[in-house]
């Protein structure tokens, strides 16, 4: 069986069948960028392989961060709900690089149709990681991290108990808003 299979596989497992018992509303693979205390909280999940995930970080998200989000009067909230093997692999390899997260998810976005149509995905994606840093070793180190894998399914099994079903769904001060909205429909749930 191919890597790619054996990732689809454990992924389909965990995201199908993870205990809602150890839900929590943070995890550790929520990243937040912002200060702690602003008065606004937008929280995205999003699939790395979704193309109205990247429309929305190429479009919409810029603006936020500059105006909302770099101003401390709004902090986002990164999930990461993987819909496919290939985003869940992708999504580990961004949680992985630590720091760089929000580099690689943005990498990820700009290149995604190349890897998301690539005959060997993974390599594909290894080869984005590469652009980042990372090397063969360190990406195949990270797929093997069962407690990441294991994190990451929980967090979306936690978002499918509170309703989110497709990506990106948004929180934005509570109130969902589903889609790559533009950057107004943001604004009007922000104070």
């Amino acid at each position: 069986m191919s890597r790619l299979l054996k990732l689809l596989a454990l992924g389909a497992v965990m995201m199908f069948g993870a205990s809602a018992a150890n839900a929590a509303d943070s995890f550790p693979t929520d990243k937040v960028v912002g200060k702690a205390d602003a008065p606004n909280t937008i929280i995205e999940y999003f699939s790395l392989g979704c193309p109205h995930c990247a429309v929305f970080h190429d479009e919409t998200w810029p603006k936020l961060k500059k105006d909302w989000v770099d101003t401390g009067k709004a902090k986002m909230v990164f999930r990461d709900f993987p819909l496919d093997g290939r985003a869940l692999a992708a999504a580990m390899v961004a949680q992985c690089s630590g720091d760089r997260y929000l580099a690689f998810v943005d990498a990820y976005f700009r290149t995604q149709k190349s890897w998301e149509a690539a005959e060997d995905g993974l390599t594909a994606i290894k080869q984005v990681a590469k652009l980042g840093g990372m090397g063969d070793a360190q990406v195949e180190a990270c797929w093997q991290k069962e407690d990441l894998l294991k994190q990451i399914n929980a967090r979306v099994e936690d978002a499918k108990q509170k309703g989110v079903d497709s990506t990106p769904t948004f929180l934005v001060n509570g109130k969902t808003i589903n889609g790559a909205q533009p950057y107004d429909v943001f604004v009007k749930e922000l104070h």
